[in-house]
């Protein structure tokens, strides 16, 4: 199974939300393994272990306990993830619950053995539960107290001044699956209800008309902007898991070596030939035309560039012979690799 993974705004906003309580940038980036290069986007991806290590190491460097649970209380979702922005633009709270199930994965994604959904509702003789199904909360107290925090606190700014929700307690109870921690007084201030650990479950108790609220009014069309955006990014992200898209990252740094052969990269991913030839036939493609499209892209890149000639990108993209790659780019293109070389510097 792939690595789980998280979208960057999150360990980005972890980061400088530690370095805003006095701790040092360059030693939590260090202690979880982060360059600032791999948080530069924030809906990048980051492997999820070196976020909940980016966490440990601003508790340890800060000597605070509750800090992840400080981050859930003090940044709200809209400011590092993509899908904050939909639910903030969505019309009621219960389009919120539809909106962050459906993308979900781009806030944190890598579990095959994971629901569907990131939240349900779960109604028992106290009233509905948001219950939290992802295992990936489930299994890390650190994630589950920051992600509940961050709900309730950015219902509370949402909702500032609404009487409707002034009216009603939230959240009405708190439950967590995790054993109860020596911070417990944090839990109680940030969330100010009842909260119950050890309790086979992560979920908020809710008043019943919290489900009926509206959000106030935004942009409806910066909501379908947004959702666009989050659907090309779901797509990105499944194609980045697509056997084809593996081939792809190894290929690269050895493209130049022309030994881009299918033996070297199926003993990378630790596969045989004959099941990565048929892995990729599943997906309508074979090694050779991947290899050859991959060239192709690549040479463009190169040639677009300026600065290297024709015959270093036929060597560039695994190519001994100039020739070769030139009746190469025919196919590909139609012309000569100098007459696109050509054209991109007349362009300038």
């Amino acid at each position: 199974m792939d690595q789980a993974t998280v979208s960057a705004g999150y360990p980005k906003g972890f980061l400088d939300f530690a370095v805003s309580r006095g701790a040092d940038r360059a030693a939590l980036l260090a202690r979880a393994s982060l360059k600032e290069s791999d948080l530069a986007e924030p809906d990048a991806r980051v492997a999820l272990p070196r976020y909940v290590a980016l966490i440990k190491a601003g508790i340890a460097l800060l000597d605070d306990p509750a800090l992840a649970l400080k981050f859930g209380e003090n940044v709200r979702m809209q400011d590092i993830s993509i899908v904050g922005l939909i639910c903030e633009a969505a019309e009621t709270t219960a389009e919120v619950g539809r909106q962050l199930n459906r993308y979900s994965r781009l806030m944190v994604d890598g579990a095959d053995t994971s629901p569907p959904d990131i939240i349900r509702t779960v109604r028992d003789a106290e009233g509905p539960w948001m219950e939290i199904t992802s295992g990936f909360y489930n299994g890390n107290p650190l994630l589950i107290e920051a992600e509940f925090a961050r709900i309730v606190w950015n219902a509370r700014v949402m909702f500032a001044g609404n009487l409707e929700f002034e009216a009603m307690q939230f959240p009405r109870a708190v439950r967590f699956a995790h054993a109860e921690p020596s911070y417990r007084a944090e839990y109680e201030r940030v969330f100010r209800a009842p909260v119950v650990f050890s309790s086979g479950r992560n979920a908020l108790l809710l008043d019943e008309r919290f489900g009926t609220l509206r959000q106030p009014p935004t942009n409806r069309y910066v909501f379908g902007v947004l959702s666009k955006r989050a659907e090309a990014l779901l797509k990105e992200l499944e194609s980045a898991k697509s056997t084809r898209a593996r081939v792809e990252r190894l290929l690269l740094p050895i493209l130049h070596t022309g030994d881009a052969g299918i033996a070297p990269i199926a003993q990378k991913m630790g596969l045989s030939t004959r099941t990565l030839q048929r892995r990729l036939a599943q997906e309508g493609v074979s090694f050779a035309t991947v290899l050859d499209e991959l060239r192709h892209r690549i040479a463009l890149h190169y040639l677009s560039g300026r600065k290297v000639s024709a015959n270093e990108t036929a060597y560039l993209v695994g190519f001994s012979d100039p020739a070769a790659f030139a009746r190469a780019f025919k196919r590909w293109t139609g012309t000569s690799p100098g007459a696109i070389r050509e054209a991109r510097s007349e362009e300038i």
